[in-house]
């Protein structure tokens, strides 16, 4: 068996958007298409959400309930189709509401979160609630980077901003939800990076040294107030990543920091569908042994989901 844990699918109103000329790749049929061509059983949709960068509080809460209640009619419908909700971590208890109805109401099967959005990152302390929320709902929270993070202007030429902005976002994101302590005050919460977390893994080791030097790093700057009690290696060994991504050796950094138990096959595709077949033989250039192959392919994410 084998489940892509990452696939997007757009609701109709946001199908229509100027952006895509009238044809948006992210659509289920578009989904259930590549997934018939590749052989895949069953896809994991969601939606990153990157245009709640530009609304405000009240169209952000809008946006969110027409994507829960769309995904969850689509997950209805057909079979092989599962789907993650997206909401504001930040947002409030408006948010929590609307994300934890899309949950125990309708079905969904987790949170799908930017990893920021304008002046917010989720380590915010305005965000513990929704983890607490997660931690006891028991569903994973997946980090997606935004359409663009930090740095835009430097970003604007080459597709720079999806090549190495966004990746480079999902990293921070992630380093400072470790380094913040969402592990030591969420101990059984369930985070996944997407994208193999950005490039989490290839930068985790200066990470555990900034920790471990303490005053005699002093000229790197201050590492307080401390919240967590081990190196961040420890903490990242806590997530799970999904190995989207188009360099093996990438994904093979990745499965030597976290393990196979803590890694999902996911393709990104939709909505580059091309892409699919690519995902797919990364998994298979790791040589895996096959119970570590099935572990990747559809054992983990089945667990997380709770399928």
């Amino acid at each position: 068996m084998i489940i892509d844990f990452h696939t997007h699918v757009l609701s109709p109103e946001k199908q229509k958007h100027p952006h895509w000329e009238g044809k948006s790749p992210q659509t289920i049929e578009n989904v259930l298409l590549a997934q018939q061509k590749a052989n895949i059983d069953i896809s994991v949709i969601s939606n990153p959400m990157h245009q709640l960068r530009h609304m405000d509080t009240a169209q952000q809460l809008a946006a969110v309930e027409e994507q829960n209640r769309y995904m969850a009619s689509l997950q209805n419908k057909h079979d092989s189709i599962y789907a993650i909700a997206v909401t504001v971590a930040h947002g409030g208890d408006k948010f929590l509401r609307e994300w934890e109805r899309a949950i125990t109401q309708d079905g969904l099967k987790g949170a799908w979160i930017p990893a920021s959005l304008p002046g917010h990152y989720p380590d915010d302390d305005e965000c513990l609630p929704f983890f607490q929320l997660a931690e006891q709902l028991d569903v994973p929270v997946v980090i997606h980077p935004p359409a663009v993070g930090f740095g835009e202007e430097r970003m604007k030429d080459y597709r720079l901003a999806s090549s190495i902005g966004r990746p480079a976002d999902n990293t921070l994101s992630i380093a400072r939800l470790i380094v913040r302590g969402i592990f030591e005050k969420c101990p059984n919460l369930k985070l996944v990076g997407s994208h193999l977390g950005g490039g989490i893994c290839e930068v985790i080791g200066r990470m555990d040294y900034a920790y471990k030097l303490q005053d005699e790093a002093y000229f790197l700057g201050s590492y307080s107030p401390m919240l967590i009690k081990h190196p961040p290696s420890h903490y990242l060994k806590k997530m799970y990543l999904d190995t989207t991504c188009y360099h093996w050796p990438a994904a093979l950094c990745a499965l030597k920091t976290v393990g196979a138990d803590h890694m999902v096959f996911g393709s990104d595709a939709p909505p580059l569908t091309v892409l699919k077949q690519e995902a797919l033989q990364v998994v298979k250039d790791l040589e895996l042994s096959a119970e570590d192959e099935n572990k990747i392919y559809y054992e983990n994410a089945r667990k997380l989901l709770k399928i």
